[in-house]
């Protein structure tokens, strides 16, 4: 068979038809309802699909392989456009000397210049193929032959004016569906904008019930497949199941379910908890069924709130499973200390007074309109995850305005108002311009932003905390006593509300290892910490704890020595640089 016919046959007309006679190759009968189409291969495509004039479609022709035909004719429409795009804008040649004419002859066509001055040569036009779908175009399609960028031609001009109507149609989109604005972030979204340009023109948007159904279940696919390598971690380095309690609008009490690792947290399922409440029997069986579920060998702590019923399941679940440790939310013990600071007279005052002057304010738009005037458009509230948090972060706020609002509220906008004339009014203008309660916000900050700090680091997600929590109430109290310039009499009933809530509380051998397997603070404080018995003996509690077999016991102690020795792999310069830039678990060290 001649070169010709054989690609002529690479066709799919010919996956579903063949030739009725031999001679004639513009004949070719459906297999499906055995009618002959005149006209080759395109025409009985046409018949296959149906819905074209020239030709009655087939009747009996399955539907997978209508969609088959129909994609196919759809990309080779496209590849044909593409061509003829590029050749419309990209083909077109000139003379390399501008003042230069180029000879015609007789029929009309330009004549080779003998002389090589004027040689023009057309470029052929870039055809796309197969491999185009998954590679980006070179960058010499994109700068001159010198490198330097090129002129802007009518091609690109045309290209923006696509970008510029699809940028439209997709906005108009997320506006319809209310699609929130950082959508666009997602590399995702990244990624789906890429498929569909590697597709090209005529692409189809996926259905309802693709979206519904196939699509779903092939992400269902995807998604486990990331589980699987998260539940491959937690039997490799360990794991902590997280539960978080919470209510819903019903007011039910709900529990998320949630496995961290050092690949990040995963949910794993949310429960009714509303009967479970009532006991600490209940909830111990329901926190122990779920150390169950994922596996006593994987499980190095179950962290829960620090309620009074929480302190009695913990220590249940300790005794039941002697290998793991139950420890409360730091975020939720530090946000308790920010709340018997809060409760402190003069605290507690300045906080009502504060909440009076932001509420005033916000309860009334003019008011609000006023306020910003005055601020430069800048709020006064501070919304944070816990309640305490918002009301001390509040506070640094209005601290920061203070210049501003003491101007408001001196102001002739102000007095002339109708609001200076209210028995509230006066009350928030008097507090404002109140000495004594400048100066409580000041005390209060002092005492409170140490902390809220801690509270950011352990409720952030940027590196775990586990390693830091030990030094940072440390630091967070030696900020406390250095902004009292150590006047132990302005921070000792402080001082007695965080070692209450850490000795009591947070304050786990847990999280003296992890300050001890600190590379950033071990190295720079290693005599001080080796010699520090609370450190020390958190730590050997931990080995004894979680590792129950003496002779991996015995292999750690080992590790342990190198590590403190900064042996092996801990004493490369890569290592050392490593120390203060990243968190141990991904640092470069934590591989040896």
């Amino acid at each position: 068979m001649a070169t010709g016919d054989s690609n002529s046959r690479k066709d799919i007309a010919w996956k579903y038809a063949y030739l009725a006679n031999q001679n004639n190759k513009n004949d070719l009968t459906c297999n499906f309802c055995g009618k002959v189409a005149k006209g080759g291969a395109f025409r009985l495509k046409q018949h296959l699909v149906g819905g074209y004039r020239a030709i009655v479609g087939c009747q009996k022709c399955p539907e997978h392989v209508k969609e088959e035909v129909n994609q196919y004719m759809l990309r080779k429409k496209t590849e044909k456009e593409q061509v003829n795009l590029t050749a419309e804008f990209d083909d077109v040649a000139f003379d390399e000397e501008e003042d230069e004419v180029a000879e015609v002859d007789a029929r009309g066509k330009r004549v080779q210049n003998v002389g090589g001055s004027g040689i023009c040569k057309k470029k052929k036009p870039r055809h796309v193929g197969p491999m185009d779908a998954f590679v980006s175009p070179p960058k010499s399609a994109l700068m001159g032959k010198s490198g330097k960028g090129v002129q802007t031609t009518i091609n690109d001009a045309y290209k923006k004016e696509l970008r510029e109507k699809a940028c439209v149609d997709i906005a108009r989109w997320m506006y319809e569906a209310a699609i929130p604005f950082n959508a666009v972030n997602y590399d995702s979204f990244n990624a789906a904008i890429q498929s569909i340009g590697r597709y090209g023109i005529g692409m189809k948007p996926p259905s309802y019930h693709e979206v519904r159904v196939p699509l779903l279940k092939k992400e269902v696919v995807h998604t486990n497949d990331i589980m699987k390598s998260h539940r491959e971690e937690w039997a490799r380095t360990g794991c902590s199941i997280m539960s978080d309690g919470w209510k819903d609008k019903s007011h039910r009490s709900l529990i998320n379910f949630l496995v961290n690792c050092s690949k990040g947290s995963m949910f794993i399922e949310s429960i009714d908890a509303s009967s479970y409440m009532k006991t600490g029997e209940r909830m111990f069986q329901l926190l122990d069924s779920m150390v169950e579920k994922i596996g006593e060998d994987k499980v190095v702590q179950v962290i829960s709130d620090n309620d009074s019923s929480y302190v009695m399941v913990g220590r249940l679940l300790e005794a039941k499973r002697p290998h793991l440790y139950w420890t409360p939310c730091a975020a939720h013990c530090l946000d308790l200390m920010l709340e018997d600071i809060a409760k402190l007279p003069t605290i507690m005052r300045t906080i009502k007074r504060a909440i009076e002057l932001t509420g005033y304010i916000y309860n009334h738009t003019g008011l609000i309109n006023m306020m910003r005037q005055f601020t430069g458009q800048r709020n006064l509230l501070r919304p944070a995850k816990t309640r305490f948090a918002t009301s001390f972060l509040t506070l640094s706020s209005i601290h920061k305005q203070k210049e501003n609002l003491r101007k408001m509220f001196t102001s002739e906008n102000w007095t002339r108002s109708k609001w200076a004339k209210e028995l509230t009014g006066k009350r928030v203008a008097q507090t404002v311009l109140m000495p004594t309660f400048w100066n409580t916000v000041v005390y209060s900050l002092k005492v409170s932003g140490p902390i809220v700090r801690v509270l950011r680091l352990v409720d952030g997600e940027k590196r775990p905390a586990m390693g830091y929590i030990y030094e940072a109430m440390d630091r967070a109290k030696e900020a406390i006593e250095k902004s009292f310039n150590g006047r132990e009499e302005r921070y000792n009933e402080i001082f007695e509300i965080i070692d209450r809530r850490w000795d009591g509380q947070l304050h786990r051998p847990l999280h003296a290892a992890g300050y001890l397997l600190n590379p950033e603070f071990f190295y720079d404080n290693r005599s001080e910490i080796e010699r520090d018995e609370e450190v020390m003996t958190g730590l050997y509690k931990c080995i004894q704890r979680l590792v129950p077999n003496i002779d991996q016991q015995d292999k750690i102690l080992e590790e342990l020595t190198s590590y403190k020795r900064e042996e092996g792999l801990f004493g490369l310069e890569m290592a050392k640089r490593q120390r203060k830039k990243k968190a141990p678990g991904i640092c470069f060290v934590s591989f040896c």
